[in-house]
C-alpha cells in the first residue's frame, strides 16, 4: 500500500486480502470468508467502490449481531435435471452462489438452459460480478435478487419491493462479457443513500421520497422513505418481476418481510436470488456470435456511445495496472473492526 493526495493506493490482491481478514476476525469461516473477500475487492476493480472495501464493516457487523451466520454451510439440491436450489443457510450469498455455479455451467451447457434458485440468503453484493462469471464460462447469464423493501407500489407510500437489481451478461468467446447490463429498479442503489448519509450530505433531487411520498433531498430522511423507482410505474413493474423470481420463485423471503441490510435490528433478512444460464450457441442455432458481434458494432458505429459493460472493463484495465485509491475514512472504519 501506498499514500497519495486522497487517500491509500491498493491493488486488488491487498483490498482482497485486508477483506478476508477482517471476515475472519469476527467468525466468519475461510471457506465462507474467500468468495466474498473476491467480489469486494472485485467491486474496486469494476469501479463500483460502494459494494467494497466501504461494506466490509456493515458484512462484520452482520455476522457478530448474528444477521448473518459466519460458519453457515450451503445446500445444494438438484430436484428436476436442470433445476438447482442452493439453501444458504442464512449465511453469505457468495458461498452459496459459488456452489451453485459449479453445478449450474455444466448443466447449462448439457441442456441447454438451467437455473439456479437460492434461498436463506444475503445481500448478493454487485448482481453484475455473478452473471459476468456466467458469461466468462461462455454462457448467457441472467441474475435476479430481491432486497428490503424500500420502494413503494405504483400510487402508494408505503415500501413493499426492494430496489431489486437485475442483471444480463453476453460472453464475447474469448472469456469475458461482451454486454454486461446491472441496474437496479431504482434510480439508484440504496448503498449509495446510505453513503451519502453517512457523510452527512444531501442527496440529489429525484433520488428519494420522504415518508409522505414527497420529493427529498435529506439523505436521513430519504431512508426513512422510499426509492424514486426508475422510470417510474415501470421501475416498480421490474422491481416486481425481480421479487417474483428471486424471492417467490426461490422460496426466499419476500422484500416486504425482510430485516433490513443496514444496522442490527432483525435477524437473517433470508432473501434470495435467481440465475439463469443459457447456451446461446445451441438455441441459436450456431449464429449468436455472429448477431452479438452486430449489436455490438451498430452502437460503437456511433461517436460516444457507450456499449454496456464496456466501462467496467476499462475500470479493470486500470486497477491491474495502478491499482485503486481507498479513501482514509473507509480505512479508518475497515481498521475499526480489528480494534
Amino acid at each position: 500500500m501506498s499514500g497519495t493526495p486522497t487517500g491509500v493506493s491498493m491493488t486488488l490482491g491487498e483490498i482482497e486480502d485486508l477483506a478476508n481478514r477482517a471476515l475472519t476476525h469476527v467468525g466468519t469461516t475461510p471457506a465462507n470468508a474467500a468468495p466474498l473477500a473476491r467480489a469486494v475487492a472485485q467491486a474496486h476493480g469494476d469501479g463500483i467502490p460502494s459494494h467494497g472495501l466501504a461494506y466490509l464493516p456493515t458484512y462484520c457487523e452482520h455476522v457478530q449481531c448474528g444477521k448473518v451466520v459466519g460458519d453457515a454451510q450451503p445446500a445444494i439440491t438438484r430436484p428436476k435435471p436442470s433445476v438447482l436450489v442452493a439453501d444458504a443457510a442464512n449465511g453469505f450469498a457468495h458461498p452459496a452462489i459459488d456452489a451453485g455455479f459449479t453445478q449450474l455451467v455444466p448443466l447449462a451447457r448439457e441442456h441447454g438452459i438451467a437455473c439456479l434458485a437460492v434461498r436463506n440468503s444475503y445481500n448478493c453484493g454487485v448482481l453484475g460480478y455473478h452473471t459476468g462469471r456466467l458469461a466468462e464460462a461462455g454462457l448467457i447469464g441472467l441474475g435476479f435478487t430481491n432486497s428490503p423493501a424500500s420502494i413503494a407500489p405504483a400510487g402508494g407510500k408505503t415500501p413493499v419491493v426492494g430496489t431489486n437489481p437485475f442483471s444480463i451478461a453476453a460472453p464475447d468467446g474469448q472469456g469475458a462479457a461482451a454486454i454486461l447490463i446491472d441496474q437496479s429498479a431504482s434510480v439508484v442503489a440504496k448503498s449509495e443513500i446510505i453513503q451519502h448519509s453517512r457523510r452527512g450530505e444531501d442527496i440529489p433531487e429525484g433520488w428519494a421520497l420522504d415518508p409522505d411520498g414527497n420529493p427529498t433531498t435529506d439523505s436521513d430522511i430519504a431512508l426513512k422513505g422510499s426509492m424514486m423507482p426508475s422510470g417510474g410505474y415501470k421501475g416498480v413493474g421490474v422491481a416486481v418481476l425481480v421479487e417474483l423470481l428471486a424471492a417467490a420463485a426461490a422460496g426466499a423471503t419476500l422484500g416486504v418481510d425482510a430485516s433490513p441490510f443496514s444496522g442490527t435490528a432483525g435477524g437473517p433478512p433470508a432473501t434470495g436470488q435467481f440465475f439463469i444460464a443459457i447456451d446461446a450457441d445451441t438455441s441459436s442455432g450456431g449464429v449468436f456470435g455472429k448477431r452479438l458481434g452486430g449489436l455490438v458494432a451498430a452502437i460503437e458505429a456511433q461517436p460516444d456511445a457507450r456499449v454496456h459493460g464496456h466501462r467496467r472493463r476499462t475500470a479493470q484495465r486500470e486497477a491491474d495496472a495502478n491499482g485503486v485509491t481507498i479513501d482514509q475514512a473507509t480505512l479508518d472504519r475497515v481498521d475499526g473492526i480489528f480494534a
